[in-house]
């Protein structure tokens, strides 16, 4: 019996590698059994050793990622000590960085369906070499099929590749190894993802390293599942500089949320983007993502890579604010990982970079960066994936972006503060970031204006009351003064029959004329404050917030 294993980063996720694997075995071998397995790298390792031990297997299939390097790693060691003529197989991209394995380990270089018949003759036979190498196949149609939806990817994320290969050759990423993309005909892309649709999975995330390298291609794909009946959610990276002016007529069609871009910047320096062979229009994207925004339909995922050659902490600093100016709905803040066999590993002395020896091989110091220097940074990445990377604070954002304020500047205030309250050794919740940005805007000009910002924000996303710390009048002190003060009908928001379950359901503000004149929730000019609704329902575009409306101003 042949034991396929997964180990992914959590339960949500699946492993399209093993998915191709068993296919192959099974066209190949198909008298011999097989079961698939699947396990995540934040299950209890002893119970997942003991699982896959005594499940009798005659061999196992790994197949081997930076997220799962350790835990695999550890397994097969364990696993040789205690079935030492058990044959284990590793393939996947960090299948060759395992280092010294056990005598019984093979290693499987390549894409299954470009296998060797050596290959399969070996396994038949029980006698395996160390080293396999397949050849690059040109055909790899969907490994999935009907009782896999039921089974296997139940209530799991679908990963789906209409192309393998990639058009940038970057030097960080193991993809700048290969030659070309390989795309597949269109029409087999639509046969193939309307079965994937017609499961209903929770999304189909596109593991296509450039979707949009062919704009045509791209365009004909996306129109097919904008027709679709079946509204599933749809993830894409793409190259935000090779957009066409019929993709932006077509997208603007997308129903909210079936969508999602991850969009890799990478870097604004041209020097930097030299150095890593990564080709991108810098303007061109800034402008793309603009436009993308306006169209509120599509969850967009910026990414930034901190580390790269040539790449100081002033040069960082003019690559934050550019992005976060641009008011992504997620900024990612990674770190430069050196991985083995890429370019950038073969240039690490040229480039002094110093990377952690063990996966994922983040990156400690460069020539441009010092320890020091990378380390105040990466927390201050830490700092806004937590406070930028959800949707709690967005008018407070977009404050800052529209009084021009530095981005820089204010989170690397915001993180010497989060020090103070020794915010990264504490559980990251949303009061305890509240409660910092409201210490924080204390001694600013401003405050008035923020601190009312900060109280729509809360409560516009689903929070009853706000903090004492922020109130001035209580959520029950405003419900009495409403209850005799409201009339018994306000069009569009009750009626006499409606105007008790109002007041229950709806949390209410107190805002300045500056906050609402800012917000866009009044036109009148000789408004001095006022009282705002908060709403159960809630608003249309990518970020779900509560609805907002003005009481009338009699109150």
């Amino acid at each position: 019996m042949f034991h396929l294993i997964s180990i992914n980063c959590r339960y949500s996720h699946s492993c399209l590698a093993l998915f191709y694997v068993r296919n192959a075995l099974e066209q190949q071998l198909p008298d011999q059994p097989l079961i698939f397995s699947q396990f995540t790298i934040n299950d209890p390792y002893y119970a997942t050793l003991l699982r896959i031990s005594g499940a009798s297997a005659k061999v196992l299939f790994f197949s081997v990622y930076i997220w799962n390097h350790r835990f695999i790693r550890r397994l097969i060691n364990d696993l040789a000590r205690l079935q030492p003529n058990l044959p284990i197989i590793l393939g996947g991209p960090q299948a060759l960085a395992l280092g010294e394995l056990p005598v019984q380990c093979t290693l499987f270089i390549g894409e299954i369906e470009g296998a060797p018949k050596e290959f399969y003759l070996d396994l038949e036979k029980g006698c395996l070499q160390s080293l396999y190498r397949a050849e690059k196949p040109q055909t790899f149609p969907s490994p999935y099929r009907q009782e896999d939806f039921t089974g296997a990817l139940k209530n799991r994320q679908l990963y789906y590749e209409s192309s393998r290969g990639c058009p940038f050759s970057c030097s960080y990423c193991l993809s700048s190894g290969s030659n070309g993309v390989r795309h597949k005909p269109v029409e087999l892309v639509k046969e193939e993802l309307t079965v994937l649709i017609a499961a209903k999975p929770m999304i189909i995330k596109q593991v296509d390293r450039t979707f949009n390298d062919h704009p045509e291609r791209a365009l004909a794909i996306w129109q097919f599942l904008i027709n679709q009946t079946e509204q599933v959610r749809f993830h894409f990276e793409i190259a935000p500089d090779r957009f066409t002016e019929p993709m932006f007529e077509l997208l603007a069609t997308v129903p909210c949320d079936q969508f999602q871009f991850e969009i890799g910047i990478q870097s604004c320096q041209p020097q930097t983007l030299a150095a890593v062979n990564r080709k991108m229009d810098i303007e061109a994207t800034c402008r793309n993502i603009k436009r993308l925004l306006d169209l509120d339909t599509i969850h967009l995922h910026v990414d930034l890579i901190l580390g790269l050659p040539f790449e100081t902490e002033a040069s960082f600093q003019d690559s934050f604010n550019q992005v976060f100016r641009l008011a992504p709905h997620y900024i990612q803040l990674g770190l430069l990982k050196v991985l083995p066999d890429t370019e950038i590993s073969r240039r690490a002395e040229e480039f002094g970079l110093i990377s952690c020896s063990e996966p994922p091989y983040e990156v400690l110091a460069t020539r441009w960066l010092d320890h020091e220097q990378l380390t105040e940074l990466y927390e201050l990445c830490e700092c806004t994936e937590s406070f930028y990377n959800n949707r709690f604070f967005r008018s407070f954002w977009q404050y800052l972006v529209e009084k021009n304020e530095d981005p820089f500047a204010f989170f690397s205030e915001l993180l010497r503060l989060c020090r103070e309250y020794n915010f990264f050794q504490l559980s990251r919740t949303h009061k305890l970031m509240l409660r910092i940005l409201t210490d924080l805007v204390q001694t600013r000009e401003d405050q008035d204006l923020l601190l009312d910002l900060l109280r729509y924000d809360w409560l516009r996303c689903g929070f009853r009351t706000l903090p004492e710390y922020l109130t001035e009048t209580s959520q029950k002190e405003l419900r009495n003064h409403l209850r005799a003060a409201l009339p018994q009908n306000v069009e569009g928001l009750f009626t006499y029959q409606t105007r008790v379950e109002f007041l229950k359901q709806a949390s209410f503000v107190e805002l300045s004329q500056e906050a609402m004149q800012f917000l866009g929730l009044t036109n009148q000019d000789n408004v001095v404050g006022g009282l705002i609704a908060l709403l159960p329902e809630q608003t249309a575009g990518v970020m779900k917030f509560n609805r907002a409306t003005m009481l009338p101003s009699c109150l």
